[in-house]
């Protein structure tokens, strides 16, 4: 099933966006957004879906989301008008641009700069983090224009100096290229980005950086904590994934699409990374996409 875009106008007088929805307008589709969100779960639980994620989410929780990665929160029905309470999630709409590419390329800005472009696959903060942010996410409501800003501001800086947070989507689904201060791994990421359906031999790579196997095995493994054939199968595998949410595609299409020649060795490539089969997966996610056209969540 294909995300919706859904396009938010702040009105003349704002950059960016704070509202709070509760009950049945915490209700949403399968969607995104040019702009990137904070959201804080005030009062409620469900399952939370961004690209290839699906997991729980409860009060308390802080979940930011960047620009374009197609997502929703399905609330249990209880937290719904229907239900016996009432839900309450405080959301922050703002353009990832909002900041300027000035204060963005400040040495002082290296933090926020990096929290913008991991929140592209999602970030679900935890620890003390989660608890400070969602106090600040409340008090934004009522604040001042300026305030509102500099709340936006230290949300941000928290994230990027704690470190308290867990990603979302994968790698591979989100396919974003992050440029790292090293032209030779630059490169690397990039031919993968470019080539991951065609057969790759770590040669070929290797003499990307005008390496030896043995040498660029280990530059990669120090620059990425990861081995590159567990980096090329984290592509591979995110991409299929959005193959099988967004366009439906059979798991043995997108085995192939994704450069398998071997169902069999795509299957177990799968389950390593996702703890299921490509099969299981597409099940469980059209399971959850059939919830959107009926009663939109309340079953």
């Amino acid at each position: 099933m294909r995300p919706i875009l859904k396009i938010f106008i702040p009105d003349s007088e704002n950059s960016f966006v704070v509202r709070k929805d509760t009950g049945d307008s915490m209700k949403n589709s399968w969607h995104y957004h040019a702009e990137c969100e904070v959201v804080y779960i005030n009062n409620g639980c469900g399952t939370c879906l961004a690209g290839d994620y699906e997991g729980h989410f409860e009060s308390g929780d802080v979940i930011l989301l960047g620009s374009c990665i197609p997502h929703a929160f399905l609330f249990e029905s209880k937290y719904l008008n229907n239900g016996d309470g009432q839900g309450e999630a405080i959301v922050a709409f703002f353009q990832p641009k909002i900041l300027g590419d000035a204060f963005l390329s400040l040495p002082e800005s290296i933090g926020i700069r990096n929290v913008l472009e991991l929140c592209k696959r999602g970030l679900k903060t935890t620890g003390t983090t989660k608890n400070e942010i969602g106090g600040i996410v409340e008090e934004m409501q009522g604040a001042s224009k300026g305030r509102k800003l500099i709340n936006l501001l230290t949300i941000l800086q928290l994230i990027a100096e704690r470190n308290e947070y867990e990603i979302l989507a994968s790698h591979g689904y989100s396919f974003t290229t992050k440029k790292l201060n090293n032209d030779r791994l630059n490169s690397v990421i990039e031919y993968t980005y470019v080539n991951y359906r065609r057969q790759i031999a770590v040669e070929d790579v290797a003499s990307l950086t005008s390496m030896t196997v043995h040498s660029f095995c280990r530059f990669f493994k120090e620059k990425t904590k990861k081995t590159y054939t567990r980096f090329l199968m984290e592509v591979r595998i995110g991409q299929a994934c959005k193959l099988l949410i967004e366009d439906d595609m059979h798991p043995g299409e997108a085995c192939y699409i994704c450069g398998y020649n071997s169902i069999s060795h795509f299957n177990h490539q799968f389950k390593v990374l996702k703890n299921q089969s490509p099969l299981e997966f597409k099940r469980n996610y059209d399971k959850t996409y059939g919830r959107f056209s009926i009663e939109k969540y309340v079953g």
